[in-house]
């Protein structure tokens, strides 16, 4: 079957075929009340879809998508009327939704005053963000802002023509704090501790050096409440372009693939409004701290150490990964044995059925999610990942052998060469200093050393830790001598307490 030419459209919908999911309500209706910065993948599985769904009883949460780097979704989506389809995916198929809740897509460093015009439009009530970690411009170590990103620098020097997240904020809320509109609620749906708190640290922080009024402002009457997101949404390919267009007998050039489950857990704060959500199954609380750090333990921090160690082991995906022996049990018993121990207790929670789910989802083999693209930006996921469960252990008193695997992986990934002695597409905010920090170093003492020096990464506190050090070394000369197929399949603990 040959690829279609008429492209997904307003005009094309009606068209689409009757399994396709399409929206229940009058697009020209919508009116946006949402700015997204970090118009991804991830926001268009996720945030997006729980948005659609709300829509046809309340056409005023449209959202306007912001880019902070690349033109490529505007680009794809314009011609389309911001119209894409979700491909949710498992064993069993594919079904496919066009989602309608666009209503625009910005590119900020093409003209970053129309992305502040947009944050300061009356109709404004909610400005939502997935931009990565190193999209907070902060040092994770510590949660603080750092200073001394290049991002943050322009800012500073240039407050009106941001190009940090952080920046469009501060300046937004200026502008509207100025023309007496009320301040927008400020929602962080990226995958950091406390992501509200963080974001409003940062966002105060960044006020703070140049305005200590419009500072004091933001921290009192600006909310940051903070949530927890899961879906896992691999990078589009060709192939699914290809495969979805025939699907929906239209050209999609931007679709979105996911799995089934979905989840988002909201702290209810929200004085300027908000969307029903909950009617598209979020849930609202009011502290989602232990959910967040269930989430970030379980699922993100075996998510790296599934990545670093498949990747190194000659994995492209994660399902390949778990299918290889060794590892599936591997991560269930890091699940079970040492990170759960750290976690606190979630009432009317099944944690067990929730790590079962964890497994299948890993195992699904219709997600190609790519170890490489889970590895990226490692320097900043490690700390909330695996070092603060490490940490939690060594208070403890308790063994951490598996996690030390998983940092152990991740020291060994970024030297830049595989097994293979073939080069490692690096893609970090460090990568340049990580590779020159290790370059020609072959010992696991050399590279451990020159490592830990990043105290952006590794905190006081576990780098001067004798335990620590000796812990994650003994992994990483396993590693170095056996490779990571073999340690995963002949791993024994090696009663790493104290």
């Amino acid at each position: 079957m040959s690829q279609p030419q008429n492209r997904l459209s307003n005009k094309t919908l009606p068209d689409l075929p009757a399994t396709v999911g399409k929206p229940a309500y009058d697009r020209s209706q919508l009116k946006t009340g949402i700015i997204h910065l970090g118009i991804g993948a991830f926001h268009r599985a996720h945030q997006a879809v729980y948005t659609e769904n709300i829509l046809q009883d309340d056409p005023n949460w449209g959202i306007t998508g912001v880019s902070l780097r690349s033109p490529d979704t505007r680009d794809a989506l314009a011609p389309q009327d911001y119209l894409y389809s979700v491909a949710v995916r498992d064993g069993a198929g594919e079904k496919l939704h066009v989602i309608g809740c666009l209503t625009d897509i910005l590119v900020a460093p093409e003209n970053p005053e129309a992305v502040l015009q947009a944050m300061c439009q009356p109709d404004i009530r909610i400005v939502t963000l997935t931009v990565t970690e190193k999209g907070y411009c902060y040092a994770p170590a510590s949660r603080t802002l750092d200073e001394s990103n290049s991002d943050i620098i322009h800012d500073l020097k240039h407050p009106h023509a941001p190009r940090s997240a952080p920046g469009f904020l501060v300046e937004a809320i200026r502008r509207r704090h100025a023309s007496g509109l009320q301040p927008f609620t400020v929602l962080s749906c990226d995958n950091l501790p406390a992501n509200g708190e963080t974001l409003k640290c940062v966002t105060v922080r960044l006020a703070e050096l140049t305005d200590a009024g419009l500072s004091s402002y933001i921290n009192e009457h600006v909310a940051f409440p903070s949530s927890m997101i899961d879906r896992i949404v691999p990078a589009t390919t060709d192939q699914d372009r290809v495969t979805v267009s025939r699907s929906l007998n239209a050209d999609d050039q931007w679709p979105v693939c996911t799995e089934p489950f979905s989840q988002w857990v909201i702290e209810d704060h929200f004085p300027s409004g908000r969307p029903s959500w909950e009617k598209s199954g979020a849930t609202f609380v009011r502290d989602v701290a232990a959910f967040e750090l269930m989430k970030l333990r379980l699922l993100n921090g075996s998510h790296s150490t599934l990545a670093y160690l498949g990747f190194l082991a000659g994995h492209e995906t994660v399902s390949a990964t778990m299918a290889a022996a060794g590892f599936k049990n591997f991560i269930r018993t890091m699940m079970d044995e040492e990170i759960t121990p750290t976690l606190p207790t979630l009432p009317d929670f099944d944690l067990s059925t929730y790590k079962d789910q964890l497994i299948e989802r890993f195992c699904n083999p219709a997600l190609h999610h790519r170890t490489a693209q889970i590895a990226m930006d490692g320097s900043q996921k490690l700390p909330q990942r695996l070092l603060n469960t490490i940490h939690n252990r060594l208070l403890a008193g308790q063994s951490f052998d598996r996690l030390a695997l998983g940092v152990a992986a991740w020291m060994r990934f970024v030297t830049g060469k595989d097994e293979n002695g073939q080069a490692i597409d690096i893609r970090d905010p460090l990568c340049d200093q990580l590779l020159q920090a290790t370059v020609g170093l072959t010992t696991a003492q050399d590279i451990l050393r020159a490592l830990l020096t990043f105290d952006s990464i590794f905190a006081p506190e576990l780098a001067q830790n004798a335990h620590f050090k000796a812990i994650i070394l003994q992994q990483l000369e396993t590693l170095l001598t056996n490779g990571a197929a073999k340690t995963v399949q002949n791993f024994k603990p090696q009663n790493s307490t104290q």
